[in-house]
Formats: structure tokens, sequence, C-alpha cells
């Protein structure tokens, strides 16, 4: 039974993950069947934004880059780490909670018996909202893949694939041949595609030219050079000494740019000055991305989930010296590339708090140990994370630290205890 007209968030959330028989079920036509029913045309640009990393620090630099050039930017991104609220932005700010009740009602009137999963729901809030609220332009964060994703169902002026890698091959394909197809799917015939991927697979370059978008790749159309302080842009326009990234990490100049060359793209629709970027590049940030909490011990979160990404982490983690150790908390799902995380991350770890993950899909302790046989690092087996939080507090001197990952599960977790009961 749907909730009651004064019924919480929490009881709307927990409604809605009782909804589908399936957590994830790819495919647009119950979707669009109610994003029609509802009159959901929005009237305002939209960015998409897919890949299998980078995906949330790229919606964050364009969100910060519109917002500094003086429009009212809807953001819609996934998944939140402690709040459903933070998947939805208005101007800058997290929606409240009653305004995405009053969503979540409207779709529920609205759908007859057409069975929405979570995530549909929740895609169809946003833009309910997004239109109701009088926003000049949304970004959209792909869920999972692109073709098939719900916020596929709308057609993006400008789509952005920021990377392509191996992740959720049970819905995707094994290979980046064909996970690049499935990513390919936001594109539209006549408009800007942007691919941040250096070594994009055949199979999206060639999906972009059948259809005609407008494909401009990182390497080809265009290029960065960064220096010790500033970074140029080279594509459709050209922008000198644009500051760092706020967030740290070679991989977020390829995020930056990828936001760059579609704000370039979408002019006139869209001007955005040299000096909104810069505001932008400066303030963005996204939680568990690299996130630095200064200690001592330090405190590293990153959400890293597949090989890809921790080896960026690793990478990031090389490049900011340790004087002690580095104690890694962490925690995977099970249908991750567990021993690919695990052999990216085993140049930089000195000792292993491993723990289980007590959520749908997540590992067991004695999926990950297993992955860690024969490592050069000390492994520590923990029932769960509030208990490798604790070894990590005990353990950990004032020149060690701790790097929480493996997947937005753990990071926000360890948020919530480090919050609670502070290392250090």
């Amino acid at each position: 039974m749907a909730p009651a007209r004064n019924a919480s968030l929490a009881d709307w959330l927990a409604y809605l993950e009782l909804l589908h028989p399936k957590t994830i079920e790819l495919g647009l036509e119950r979707v669009q069947a109610v994003k029609q029913a509802l009159k959901l045309n929005p009237d305002f640009p939209l960015i998409t934004v897919g890949g299998t990393n980078g995906k949330g620090s790229t919606c964050a630099y364009l969100e910060a880059m519109l917002m500094a050039a003086g429009y009212r930017v809807g953001c819609y991104t996934s998944p939140h780490l402690l709040r459903y609220n933070e998947r939805v932005r208005i101007a800058g700010h997290e929606v409240e909670d009653a305004d995405l009740c009053a969503a979540f009602a409207a779709i529920e009137a609205t759908r007859g018996d057409i069975s929405l999963s979570y995530f549909e729901f929740g895609t169809l809030a946003a833009l309910w909202l997004f239109a109701r609220a009088g926003v000049a332009v949304a970004v959209l964060e792909v869920g999972l893949g692109g073709r098939l994703d719900a916020v596929n169902a709308f057609d993006p002026d400008c789509a952005i694939v920021t990377s392509v890698d191996i992740d959720h091959t049970d819905y995707l394909g094994t290979t980046r041949e064909l996970i690049g197809y499935e990513k390919a799917g936001i594109f539209r015939a006549g408009r800007p595609a942007i691919c941040g991927d250096l070594d994009a697979p055949h199979s999206l370059l060639q999906h972009a030219a059948s259809i005609g978008a407008q494909l401009d790749c990182v390497g080809s159309v265009f290029h960065f050079v960064r220096e010790a302080t500033v970074w140029h842009f080279n594509g459709r326009l050209t922008h000198h000494d644009l500051p760092n990234p706020r967030m740290p990490g070679a991989y977020q100049f390829n995020n930056a740019a990828c936001a760059v060359a579609a704000l370039d793209a979408l002019r006139p629709q869209l001007e955005v000055s040299d000096a909104a970027m810069h505001q932008g590049l400066r303030q963005a940030q996204v939680a568990g991305r690299f996130q630095v909490v200064p200690g001592p011990p330090e405190l590293i979160l990153d959400v890293a989930h597949n090989p890809h990404a921790a080896h960026a982490l690793a990478a990031n983690l090389q490049a900011r010296p340790c004087q002690g150790k580095t104690l890694a908390l962490w925690a995977m799902l099970s249908d991750k590339d567990i021993a690919g995380v695990a052999a990216a991350m085993a140049g930089v770890v000195d000792i292993w708090l491993v723990a289980g993950l007590a959520v749908p899909r997540g590992a067991a302790t004695e999926q990950l140990t297993t992955a860690l046989a024969g490592s050069v690092g000390e492994v520590r087996p923990c029932q769960n994370i509030t208990e490798a939080w604790q070894l990590a507090c005990e353990f950990a001197r004032e020149n060690d630290r701790i790097c929480a990952f493996g997947s937005f599960y753990t990071v926000a977790r360890v948020l919530q205890l480090h919050h609670d009961f502070p290392h250090g």
C-alpha cells in the first residue's frame, strides 16, 4: 500500500525498495510510459554524464561552473552516502524531505499499474522537481551503463562518457567493447558528445558515427596540458591558466576537461565565461573521491570499487608521500572484481583491515582475505567495518594514514563512525 499523505521520506524510501521485484532492471519502456503520463518534457538543457569512473566528479564540475555563471542548476547523482537528499540538488542545495515526498506522491498517483524500480522512481522524481523549480539547466548522472538506464529516457543536449572500463559485467558485458557500446547509448544524433577515454572503444566511436553525434574525444578534438599550479585546455575553444581542480588526483584533470569540453560544445545555448570556469574548478568537490580528512593520523576516503578506480587511488596515494604506514580499511560488494582491486592496491598498503559488508551483495571477510593470499602486507580479518575502524584507530600512529575504500557503503559507514568515534 502506498504511503499516506503525511508519510515521511523514510516511509517513501522503504516503500520504493519493496515496490519492484528487482533492485536493478534495465530498460526504458516503463519509465518512458510514466514520463509521458506525467507530461514530463523538460524545456531546459540537459547534460547527461556516463562512464565507468569519474561521473560524480564531472557532474560536480559542471554544476559548479554553471552556478558560477549564474545559472539555476538542477543536479541529479547517485548513489548517496548518508542521505537520499544528496541525490537531488537545486541551486546547490539538497532538496527538502517534503519536496521529495511530493514528487514521489505525484509519480505514484500517475504510474497506474506500471512497476518502477527504486532508481527509476528517483530519476522521475528528480526531473519532476527540476521542472517545478524552474531550473535553467540540469546535470544528470547515469546510474548504470547508459543505453538502458532510466536517465536515458530524457534526451540530453550534450552527453559525456568519462571513461570505459570493466564493471557491472552482469548487466553490461565482459569486454570494453561491449561496455563501450552501452555507454555510447546516451549519445544523440546531431548533438554534442564528449568522450574522456584516451583509448575509446571502437564500439563507442562507431555508434557515435552511425547516429551522427558530434563526438569530441580527448586526445584528438580536445587536449589539456598540466603545469605545476595551472593547466591549459585546447579544443573547440582555448582556455589558458585554468586553476588546478580542488579535488586531488591526476584523473581529476580529465574529468574537469570533459566538463569544459561539454560547456564549450553547448555555446551559445549556455554561456560560461573563463572566470566562471575558474571559480567552479576551485569550488567543486564530492565526498568520497580521494577525500582527505586531516589527522593525525590522516584519513583518506575513496569509493573506488573496480580495478580502474583502484589503480587511480593507488597512484594518488603514491603521489602523496606518507612518513608512516598505510592502513587500508577495505570492504566491497561480492559481484565486483575483488582480486583486481586487491592487485591494484597491493603495492601501497602495509596493513589490510578487511571487513565483511552486511548489505545485499556484500562480500564476506573470507572472500576478501582469499584475494589477499600472498600479499606482502599484514592482513587483519574483521567481522565488520565497525571492528575494522576500531582496529585502525588502535593501530594507527601519528605519521600513519588510514585509507577506507572499496564501495559507497564502506565510505558512508566510515564517515558515520568517524563522526561518532573520531580517530587520533
